[in-house]
């Protein structure tokens, strides 16, 4: 049997992006790799999220061009995003999670089984029959990372993911986040908390004003910046 074929890299060349008179991203140009997490940081503004919709096959480029494994496409077959505020379906949580592998061919012996194991993954097996839309923040975050892992993605991209969570949610996410990984999928994340980013990182790529400024390894990143815009925004000072 042949390997299924390979979304990674995800090579991003010379991109730019633009809404009318407006720049998105400007001349960006990433590749994002297998191994451990991508994060995206940066000020608000500064064009993380559009660049994982980009990534992601969402939006086009205005300029430049993004391959997929080599291949120029529409985007990645095996790629996922959750948001930063995923819409829950008027369903009970396993029914959301049933919603994501209707398309499956495998029976429903086999779905039942996906569903619990995702479930039990994210901490919510005991939640099934609860209607979404009445988890809690925290909980609806873990079940929208149910959903998007049950297309087996390669490559998972989260906007945000802990944004508005306090502290004991945004540890449970960050577990999952941690776990996943470690089975090989691919994260790339955007988030503006630098705790986050430290806990999670293994790349760090700094955004500003729609371009990359600066992408490292993160232990070489937080020792020390080489930029001047990263060094004043490790400290804490506005950058705009």
């Amino acid at each position: 049997m042949r390997a299924p074929r390979s979304e990674l890299p995800i090579t991003i060349e010379d991109v730019s992006l633009r809404s009318g008179s407006v720049t998105i991203l400007e001349s960006v140009s990433l590749v994002l790799a297998p191994g451990a997490p991508t994060v995206l940081i940066g000020p608000n503004g500064s064009g993380k999220s559009s660049l994982l919709r980009l990534a992601t096959g969402l939006v086009s480029p205005t300029l430049g061009r993004v391959t997929w494994g080599g291949r120029v496409t529409t985007g990645g077959d095996r790629c996922a995003i959750v948001f930063q505020r995923p819409v829950m379906l008027r369903r009970s949580v396993a029914a959301n999670v049933a919603f994501a592998l209707r398309h499956e061919a495998k029976g429903r012996r086999h779905r039942a089984d996906r569903i619990a194991e995702l479930l039990d993954l994210v901490g919510l097996a005991a939640l099934g029959a609860r209607p979404a839309r009445r988890l809690s923040g925290g909980e609806q975050q873990r079940l929208a990372l149910a959903r998007a892992l049950a297309r087996d993605p390669e490559i998972l991209f989260l906007d945000e993911p802990t944004a508005n969570l306090d502290p004991a949610a945004t540890k449970a996410v960050e577990d999952i986040i941690t776990q996943v990984a470690a089975a090989g999928v691919k994260i790339v994340l955007a988030t503006h908390d630098l705790g986050e980013a430290r806990r999670l990182a293994g790349e760090v790529v700094f955004m500003l004003r729609g371009r990359v400024h600066e992408s490292a390894p993160a232990k070489l990143f937080f020792a020390g910046p080489a930029t001047q815009e990263a060094q004043a925004f490790l400290k804490g000072d506005l950058v705009i």
